[in-house]
């Protein structure tokens, strides 16, 4: 499932993140940089920054183009690696997606953005306990501009090992963090509707309905949510934006074969 780069739709908790210009969260450049010059770091950073924009568009190849420009530019450039990361776990090379990551971190262990991404990549590989360790490790740069993602990661990465309490407590954290956070409120209304606090669920799907699309995942917790409180109007309702806007999704298979039972990831 795609990693995504801020959340406009919300089909999944798993938020990735773009590298940043130099600031307290994110590297300028490996430690190993020697003789680059501020103009190199420049143009690795635009480049690597264009590079995150054409993944989070689905542009993978022009992606890559942008990013080997950065790499060009600044051989040494932690975020270019992180981007290169998510752009090779997307096109599913997962042997060059984690080199990347890996290099990034080995630049500059203590790139966050780099540990969230690389923990989202690895528990959505099924590695839960070894992506909650990178999740910790953003968690505990106290510079860390955005622990609301890495937090409602983590969260998701917890509820697919299976320990729903861990997993609340992380989506909580998300929340008081940022109110407003998509991926933290839907987290939170799949653990109510899995703990039978459906009408919970319901006020949370529907406050996160006001300011944001809901994607496959959130329609189909819809659906469970007013299956569960016998509201079969709300649930054609969301039934049918389903059926329209995700005719492809796993959740829509579900659906037509009345697979209620099936919860989907988060990740």
């Amino acid at each position: 499932m795609k990693f995504w780069l801020g959340i406009a739709l919300v089909t999944l908790v798993g938020c990735a993140q773009v590298p940043q210009s130099p600031d307290s969260s994110g590297p300028s450049a490996g430690s190993n940089a020697g003789s680059s010059t501020g103009a190199d770091n420049q143009r690795a950073r635009i480049h690597a920054e264009l590079g995150a924009g054409y993944y989070a568009r689905g542009q993978y190849a022009v992606a890559l183009e942008a990013i080997n420009k950065a790499l060009s530019a600044e051989p040494n450039y932690a975020p270019a690696y992180s981007v290169l990361g998510l752009v090779r776990a997307e096109l599913r090379e997962d042997q060059k997606a984690e080199e990347a990551f890996r290099r990034a971190l080995g630049l500059d262990p203590k790139y966050s953005e780099a540990h969230n991404n690389f923990g989202l990549y690895l528990c959505q590989r099924g590695r839960h306990d070894e992506g909650l360790k990178h999740f910790e490790r953003a968690l505990n740069d106290p510079l860390y501009s955005t622990p609301e993602k890495a937090l409602a990661n983590a969260g998701a990465c917890s509820l697919a090992k299976g320990n729903i309490d861990m997993a609340e407590s992380f989506f909580v954290r998300a929340y008081k963090y940022a109110p407003s956070y998509a991926s933290a409120i839907l987290g939170m209304a799949e653990i109510d509707y899995r703990q039978g606090r459906w009408l919970a669920a319901r006020h949370k799907l529907r406050q996160l309905s006001q300011s944001a699309e809901l994607g496959a995942q959130g329609l189909w917790l819809g659906i469970r949510i007013e299956r569960a409180l016998g509201d079969r109007a709300a649930e054609g309702s969301y039934a049918a934006q389903l059926n329209r806007r995700f005719p492809d999704a796993m959740q829509t298979q579900w659906l037509l074969l009345g697979q209620y039972d099936q919860g989907g990831s988060l990740l």
